[in-house]
Parts: structure tokens; sequence; C-alpha cells
């Protein structure tokens, strides 16, 4: 058992035992470098989890957990591994490691490769993550770009922590905003035949609607020139099918691959919508009033009742998403996760009432709100609006700054924090652009590598990892045996920006060591040490990017 896993048990074991009346599980014990190093080079804070269900003070609860620790640790392995253990304020309990255990990183990443860092924190249970899910009616947003990278990078990071991930997304092929695209689409045809009408004031403006009108005109010339409902159907649904292949282009160059996609017309054709609604009428959480039918969504906290069917009979745009959520469950799902735009903020109650009103837990639902990113050119704020077709889509944004800088740019930062992306950085070949710098040290460790065969250092096996005691190359391997304890942190708080702050310090304590020493020397010995050291550093930094989606280049 590695240092990390041997830790948790003892951790949990002790905690267990001690509060026997609180829920504690092993998962749920994170190991985090502490901030400031003189505070030690590992920290929990389960003391002050516990603390309060027990009516303790965090520092008292941290106290017992320490001597429990203490008297467990005595006959395994990590007794000579842990040279000190203390509590800090409110409530931390710090580890310090002799050497000993600081060589073990090595050699867990050289046995484990490029799983290294993985957990079984999943279980292998089923998780959903539906994400950008953006109406088809033009191509994709800034907005949806930061979407698509975050549900990505979010499924790769929990597949990795022992999940069994589906991505999906939700085609919201019906309603008025497809009745609108359609009637868009119409009108511009019309101009193109000489047709003069006034656009309608909620129109779609962007130039690619015109696009589409001409391919029309030029396959269909005038076919579809009368005012009636099959013409308005056809550039409806052309527009949709058309839209729909677009956004999947553009996914899928963006290296996002959706493995089901569920379609809003599908789930009216097959009256999934009426077996939802069924459900919560024989529940009683739905009454009729004014000629409409509402959904009970007070009783489960929502600030007020929403209406499902309107008085004319048609559906709102609840209506089909409690169905959605229904089928979602009826899948077997274990955990869902939604991840909405901040324009859906105040969707959140309804739908977690509705998730609990067709008898599911409520915690089996999470919803993520990515905020919105602002892109600057340099010192320049790139302008955009929407309703005035002028915005920046995610192929620009792609085709400016490559698929890779785009997806870690957009990562950067907490997903409920705003963003601001500055192509001109992101562009940049030099150490001033964090994806550059990262994927710099990838490359030049591959290059050293090959510069290190070529000089007939080729026998990397049992490298002495005792003869690293330089203060950069201890630093660099405790950076590397963070790594488990950040692909959890993330798992658990569902955020990949960590990821990406990290790398960025794997890169940064890379670069130090390197400045400083020399990898291939005169002392094979200590050459060999390096070179496995470096080649962990590799590995690390491979996983890392691949689970952000962008890639560890062997040449820059």
């Amino acid at each position: 058992m590695d240092t990390d896993k041997l830790l948790k048990k003892i951790i949990y074991d002790a905690s267990r035992k001690l509060f026997k009346g609180v829920s504690i599980t092993e998962q749920n014990i994170i190991l985090q470098a502490p901030k400031l190093p003189e505070h030690g080079h590992i920290s929990t804070n389960i003391a002050m989890r516990v603390s309060k269900a027990a009516g303790i003070s965090g520092m008292e609860a941290a106290g017992k957990i320490i001597g429990a620790i203490q008297r467990n640790i005595i006959k395994t392995p990590l007794n000579a591994k842990i040279s000190q253990i203390c509590a800090k304020e409110p409530g931390f309990i710090n580890f310090f490691f002799t050497n000993l255990a600081i060589y073990d990183v090595l050699e867990d990443i050289n046995k484990k490769g490029d799983m290294y860092g993985s957990c079984d924190m999943g279980k292998n249970r089923k998780i959903q993550i539906e994400f950008v899910s953006a109406n088809p009616t033009g191509p994709l947003s800034v907005a949806h770009g930061r979407q698509a990278a975050v549900g990505d990078a979010l499924g790769n990071i929990l597949d990795f922590a022992g999940w069994k991930v589906t991505r999906e997304y939700f085609i919201n092929d019906q309603g008025r905003q497809m009745d609108i695209l359609g009637e868009s689409i119409r009108q511009r045809y019309l101009e193109f035949l000489g047709q003069s009408h006034e656009f309608p004031e909620e129109g779609y403006k962007g130039e690619y609607i015109r696009d589409i009108a001409k391919l029309v005109m030029d396959k269909y010339s005038d076919k579809y020139i009368k005012p009636d409902e099959t013409a308005r159907s056809f550039f409806r649904d052309y527009g949709c099918e058309f839209i729909m292949n677009v956004i999947k282009s553009e996914l899928e160059d963006f290296g996002v691959i959706f493995d089901v996609w569920t379609s809003q017309a599908k789930l009216v054709s097959t009256s999934k919508i009426e077996g939802a609604l069924k459900i919560l009428r024989k529940k009683k959480f739905l009454y009729e009033s004014e000629g409409a039918v509402w959904f009970k969504s007070t009783a489960f906290g929502d600030d007020k009742d929403r209406v499902v069917i309107k008085s004319d009979g048609s559906y709102t745009y609840l209506a089909p998403d409690i169905a959605y959520h229904q089928d979602k469950f009826q899948r077997k799902f274990d955990k869902v996760i939604n991840i909405w735009g901040p324009d859906h903020h105040g969707y959140i109650p309804r739908i977690t009432a509705a998730v609990q009103a067709l008898g599911f837990a409520k915690d089996a639902i999470t919803v993520l709100i990515v905020q919105l990113a602002t892109l600057w050119r340099g010192t320049e704020q790139v302008r955009m609006s929407t309703r005035a077709g002028e915005f920046v889509t995610l192929r620009q944004v792609m085709q400016d700054t490559g698929k890779g800088a785009a997806r870690f740019f957009f990562l950067a930062r907490k997903i409920s924090s705003h963003l601001d992306f500055d192509i001109e950085l992101a562009k940049k070949q030099s150490q001033e652009n964090p994806v550059y710098y990262v994927q710099y040290a990838h490359a030049r460790i591959c290059n050293i590598i090959e510069h290190a065969n070529a000089e007939g250092h080729k026998n990397t096996t049992n490298p002495d990892f005792k003869l690293l005691i330089q203060q950069e190359e201890l630093d660099l391997i405790r950076e590397l045996g963070e790594f488990p304890s950040v692909i959890a942190l993330c798992a658990q708080s569902l955020e990949p920006c960590g990821i990406v702050s990290y790398l960025q310090s794997v890169a940064n304590k890379f670069h130090s060591f390197y400045d400083k020493h020399r990898v291939v020397s005169d002392d094979t010995e200590l050459t060999k040490a390096r070179l496995a050291l470096i080649a962990a550093t590799k590995t690390v930094l491979s996983t890392a990017l691949r689970l952000l989606g962008v890639s560890a280049p062997i040449k820059m």
C-alpha cells in the first residue's frame, strides 16, 4: 500500500473510532500540501469536519486524532517515514515526512505510470454529465466553449477517480426559439427571392442565417415561397439539423466527444413527458388553476409553484425538462451533474424540486453554474452582441489560439468566477503564456531524455533515489507527490481548475531544478537518479494535461 493510501486509512480508522456518531468515509479524507512549507508536507482538515458534530473545538479534535494516529503507525511502514505530526489552528493536522517517504513518490510513479494519481472514489458507480446543450440556433459561443471545456475535463477527472462517466448533450429542438430560427431563415430566403418582408424583431441576425437561407435557395429554388405550415416546418427543421451538424463538428474539433445526444422532440414523440407528469399527478404534486396545470415545487423549497401546461394546452420549458430528468434516473445513473450558464441560475430550485417529486434523492443531482468569459486582445476588450449577431464563436477562438490553449485558459479559474481570456497571451510562444510554460516543461524533458539516450545513458533500472538530496530535487518530488490529492480534491469539489494551477507549480519546480542542476553528467548513478526524476515529472505532466484535454508535445 502506498504512503497516501496507508495514511488515509490510518486517519480514517482513528477518526471513526474516536467519533462514532459522526459520518466519515475514507474517500472524504483529503490530503493536501499546506500553503506554507513550515506547516509540513501534507495536511488534512478531518478534525475540523468532525469537531462541530462532536461538540468540541477543531484543535481538541485534532489532538485526539493525532494521539490515535501516533499509536497506530508504530507497527506500520509509516513509522519510519513520518518525522512529526502536529496540529495547527483552527484544527489542521500537519505531517512532516522524512526523505524516505519522499522517495516513495518516485517509486509509486514508476510502478503506476500514467495511472498514478487515479483513485477509486467513484467505486465504478454511474455518473452522467450533461453539458453545453446549447439551443441549435447558431454556432457555439465563447460561453459554450467554457462549458464544454469544464464538462469534458470534469468527465476525464471523474473517470480517473473511479466513476463510470457518460457525457450527454440535450438538444432543445422544439419550442419558441426553434420557431424564431425557422422564421429568420425563411425571411432571408424570401429576400434572396426578391420578396420584401419585415424581418422578425426577435429574429437571429447573424450572417450564418443568410448562409443557410442561400443553401436552401440554391437547392430548392422557390419551392418554399408560400407562407404555409409546410414551409415554416421545413425551415425550422432544416435550420436545426444544419446548425446541430455545425455544433457537433465544433465540439469534435475542440476534443469533446459526447456519448449520448438526447432530443427534446423525441421525448415528446415517445410520450415521456405525459408519463412524467402522470407520476407527479398521482403523487398530488400537480394541480389546476387559472386554466393551466401547475407543479407544486414550493413543497421542495422553490419560491413559487410553476406552470407545466399552459392554458392553451402547450407545455412550458419545465415539462420536457422534468421528463428528461426522469429519463436520466431511469437509466440508473447514481449521480447526475448538469452544467449550465449563469442565465439558468434561477432554474435550479424547480429542477431539484422535480427530481425530488419524482422520488429521487436531492443529492443525486448537482447543478454547476459556469460563469461567463470576457475576451481580450491585450488591453482591448472584444465587444460582443449576440442579438445583433456580432459575437466571437468557439471556432474562431480555436483558430486564434489552438484547441489546447483555449481549453487551458477556459479552465484556469473556478467555474463560479468570471473569466478574462486574453487571446494575445494565449497565442504567445513564451513563458508568459501559462500553457506554453507547462507544455515547454514536458517538451524540455523529452529533449533531455533523448540527449541522454544519445550519450549512452539508456540503463535507468534501479536508480538510487537517495542521491537526490538537493533542495530543488526534493521540492520537485514533493510536488509530484501532491498529484493524487489534487485529483481527489478536484473530483470531490467538481472543480477542474485545481489541475491547471498544479501543472503550473510542477512546471515551475521542474524549471527551477533544471536551471540549477545538470541531469546528464559524468556521475552515472546520479544521472540515472535524475533521469528517473524527470521521467516521473514527464508522466505527471502528460497525465494532468491529458485530463484537461491539452496535448503534451514532445518538441516545441
